[in-house]
């Protein structure tokens, strides 16, 4: 889905630029890049130390001469199923966690063992390792869920992750229909879009 719905902005980067500030008015800076199952460092410990990435990545630059991220993971008729973040790595975890100050506290106990919301977690935690990284390249950035509005355990799922947090800036959930209803990707694209997911 992630394909369908941004590839007409990886072959226009005006185009997405205007998505992408009509999707997330605060969005600094301008799109440069629209990536697709990126990931910064696969198995870099200066990142995450794993194999996740986003489904699809809006890269912006901005005036200071740094970059910002949008890690944008889509959903469509998956459910959450409880899942566990590798022990191993969870040290990792911990530390980007902790260093990001945006959850509340207690709120990584009930994310770091068997939780609906691992997943979830995990990949907001890619993007808070490039916030964090030694490189300074990534100044700004935000994790969103994109989900159908029908899917009513992940729009849950978000909520109950959105309470997790005393610094909602770098995440955000919106459904495929408010993307499609902005009135931004081109009307082929959106019928067809519709046609096919909705």
């Amino acid at each position: 889905m992630a394909f369908n719905l941004f590839g007409d902005l990886a072959a226009d980067l005006e185009l997405a630029d205007r998505a992408v500030h009509a999707w997330w008015p605060d969005a600094p800076g301008t799109v440069s890049d629209v990536r697709f199952a990126h990931s910064p460092g696969r198995f870099d410990p200066a990142y995450l130390n794993s194999l996740r990435a986003f489904d699809a990545a809006f890269v912006l630059d901005l005036d200071e001469g740094t970059q910002g991220i949008l890690g944008v993971d889509t959903k469509y008729r998956e459910r959450t199923k409880p899942e566990i973040p590798k022990p191993g790595n969870l040290w990792r975890y911990l530390e980007v966690a902790e260093r990001s100050g945006v959850f509340a506290p207690g709120a990584i106990d009930a994310v770091e063992g068997r939780s609906e919301l691992a997943v979830m977690w995990l990949e907001h935690l890619l993007l808070l390792s490039m916030l964090q990284h030694t490189s300074d390249t990534w100044s700004w950035g935000r994790y969103v869920v994109v989900h159908p509005a029908g899917n009513r355990d992940f729009a849950d799922a978000c909520s109950r992750y959105r309470a997790l947090l005393v610094d909602q800036s770098t995440f955000a959930s919106v459904t495929v229909e408010e993307l499609l209803d902005a009135g931004v990707l081109p009307t082929q694209t959106v019928a067809a879009l519709r046609g096919r997911y909705i």
